[in-house]
């Protein structure tokens, strides 16, 4: 009886942690599925371009990594190769079977992932737990109010000196016939917006540019790699 209530509360409590007005993605394993026929269709881009992003990241060992909005994992189980055995990695994300898919993954490799259903906006972590801040295909996706939330959590999370990796799809741009650039296409935003939420945020030595993979059925995708100084 006391160990069924005790288990009730818990996933009470994680679904709350899943809630947000973000867009949540909660396919689980079907995920994944997705991904790795994406990939064969592809000929391996996506394998590419998550080595192009652990590249962007430069990961040391020992360091202490979060991916926000972490899926099911896969990234983050790249990045615990890249920093152990002294280093941590955890991952969060709304969806709860994107969590459990991650969470198996992580015991199947026997790797010590803390992998937790959580909300950009609202982060379960200390004050400057993380060296390595990544976040991979969803601030297109949030409402500007939690962007902005969310980049002064990931701020207040990060070490002095800490950095943050964004890497995102890039909204289409055209110019009109008086030279003005205007934005085209379905997104409300694009990794071109970062940058300029990045200063908002506080962080500074902000670079970005493009991510070169060498598909055209994919969409333009672009990085910002960006500090916290203080």
């Amino acid at each position: 009886m006391h160990s069924f209530a005790h288990h009730h509360h818990r996933k009470s409590g994680e679904e709350q942690a899943g809630v947000t007005r973000g867009h949540v993605i909660n396919w689980g394993w079907r995920y994944d599925l997705m991904l790795w026929w994406s990939n064969l269709m592809l000929h391996g881009k996506w394998q590419v371009l998550q080595q192009m992003i652990v590249d962007l990241a430069q990961f040391h060992a020992g360091e202490a990594v979060l991916d926000v909005g972490c899926g099911t994992g896969t990234l983050a189980l790249e990045a615990y190769a890249c920093i152990r055995p002294t280093g941590h990695v955890a991952g969060i994300d709304p969806g709860p079977k994107q969590i459990a898919r991650a969470r198996s993954k992580a015991k199947r490799a026997g790797l010590p992932i803390d992998f937790q259903i959580g909300v950009i906006e609202q982060l379960v972590f200390p004050d400057q737990s993380f060296d390595v801040v990544l976040s991979t295909f969803m601030m297109h996706v949030l409402p500007d109010d939690l962007k902005r939330q969310g980049l002064s959590e990931i701020a207040r999370v990060l070490k002095p000196g800490g950095r943050l990796l964004v890497v995102d799809t890039r909204r289409p741009e055209e110019h009109d016939q008086s030279g003005r650039l205007v934005h085209t296409g379905p997104w409300n935003s694009g990794v071109q917006d970062q940058p300029h939420l990045l200063q908002e945020a506080g962080f500074s030595q902000i670079e970005s540019g493009k991510v070169e993979t060498g598909e055209t059925r994919l969409p333009e995708i672009g990085f910002v790699l960006a500090r916290r100084l203080s």
